[in-house]
């Protein structure tokens, strides 16, 4: 009997120790510190980074080796700002009367599925159906690949507002949408959507604060809710675990939304040096989605690509976005990186990051905010944004330095999510 356990602990050790893996690091990216650490190991168990230490470490006959000298090691990617269910097209808007809740879902399996492979492993889904729900217990199941998913199902406006599922209909079809849809008006209504929200599933809530570019409406900046309307938001949102993220182009919504309590503006448009000091104050991040708003522009001088009352907006707000974050970054407002990817096409959120760098922001502290900063915004810190022990093993590498080239970004040769290899060095 003791011969026959002793052989089971053996067995159970040879077991233990080839669940190890090795990853040899050329160059690794410290998020915390934004510094360079060269010839580095990881050293990764089932779905957890172990340790990480100095040089390339001696593994076992029976430890797994992933060798990237030859490239920079980081910790998986985090946008704080994408919509998976869709892309721009200059058929979106017609697309909504001949889409089926399936059409949609399918369409999101390929855009969660590409977002993972360019090293993004963690995504706030800022709006859609409710379908991003379902896609995110789908990648959480094992069925569907691609990031980690948190998901403010469907976004909360009101009635005409940016995120008002009927704007533009015909008045026939037009109805009346109301916290079910989304739709809102008043602090009972308030209430109401987050409940609604809470029971479908979200993870957090998104609302639209100020008028939007692409809502087939007038205004892009004016503000949409009232501060009785933010604040009941806000308060019901606390009682159920809810981070908010406030849309917001214009400055009077945004002052509303951060003195509510918001954690986040997303665009920011047109913010101000006050607003940015308030920001300071409250902690309130802000994500910027450069590469949206340069997207919509572009695509706006294209004739007919989107509705009469869209291309105005697009072309007057989207330019805007890159230097109100050079000024924010300055004035040392809390920084997230977001891209409200599918608003551009899916799969070049990397260049974010080339914007970002280029309006001021060095290549390191631009990682940093999708790491780090995205972690914290999110609330998801102690499991990932750095790469230490007891943290999530979603590791990506590039091919190349972005402290030398920041477009390396857009060189994503590896990606591991929590401890599966995604994609792997040819």
């Amino acid at each position: 009997m003791r011969y026959v356990l002793v052989t089971l602990m053996l067995a159970f050790s040879f077991i233990s120790s080839a669940q190890k893996t090795y990853i040899y690091c050329g160059q690794l990216i410290e998020t915390k510190t934004t510094t360079m650490l060269k010839e580095m190991t990881i050293i990764v168990e089932k779905n957890k980074i172990t340790d990480v230490q100095k040089g390339y470490v001696t593994a076992t006959a029976t430890d797994k080796i992933i060798d990237l000298k030859a490239y920079t090691v980081m910790p998986g990617l985090i946008d704080c700002h994408v919509h998976l269910e869709d892309e721009t097209s200059p058929t979106k808007y017609a697309d909504g009367f001949t889409q089926n809740p399936a059409d949609i879902a399918y369409k999101s399996t390929v855009f969660a599925e590409k977002t993972l492979m360019t090293g993004f492993t963690t995504v706030r889904d800022l709006g859609g159906s409710g379908v991003n729900i379902s896609l995110r217990n789908a990648i959480n199941k094992g069925l569907v690949k691609g990031p980690r998913v948190y998901t403010a199902g469907k976004s909360i406006a009101t009635t005409g507002g940016h995120a008002d599922p009927t704007n533009g209909y015909r008045k026939d079809l037009m109805g009346d949408p109301g916290p079910k849809e989304g739709v809102v008006n008043g602090a009972d209504d308030c209430m109401k959507a987050v409940r609604q929200r809470y029971k479908e599933g979200s993870d957090l809530i998104k609302i639209t604060a100020s008028g939007g570019v692409l809502s087939v409406a007038k205004s892009g900046e004016n503000p949409q809710f009232t501060e009785a309307e933010i604040t009941a938001i806000i308060s019901t949102a606390k009682d159920y675990g809810f981070k908010v993220a406030a849309h917001c182009h214009g400055a009077e919504a945004m002052k509303r939304a951060v003195l509510a309590g918001v954690s986040s503006i997303e665009h920011g448009t047109y913010m101000t040096p006050e607003i940015m000091q308030l920001m300071k104050q409250k902690g309130t991040y802000f994500v910027p989605t450069i590469t949206a708003g340069k997207s919509v522009a572009d695509s706006a001088k294209k004739p007919g690509y989107y509705p009469d009352l869209v291309t105005p907006k697009a072309l007057a707000i989207g330019p805007k976005i890159q230097n109100t974050f050079a000024n924010a970054y300055k004035a040392g407002v809390p920084i997230a990186f977001g891209t409200d990817a599918g608003v551009y096409a899916h799969g070049k959120n990397w260049m974010e990051f080339f914007y970002m760098n280029e309006a001021g922001m060095p290549a390191l502290e631009t990682i940093q905010t999708a790491t780090v900063k995205a972690a914290d915004l999110i609330g998801i810190s102690d499991l990932v944004g750095t790469i230490e022990a007891n943290k999530l093993a979603d590791i990506v590498a590039i091919d190349g330095d972005p402290t030398k080239d920041i477009k390396a970004m857009a060189k994503m040769v590896f990606v591991m999510k929590d401890g599966v290899v995604y994609k792997s060095v040819k």
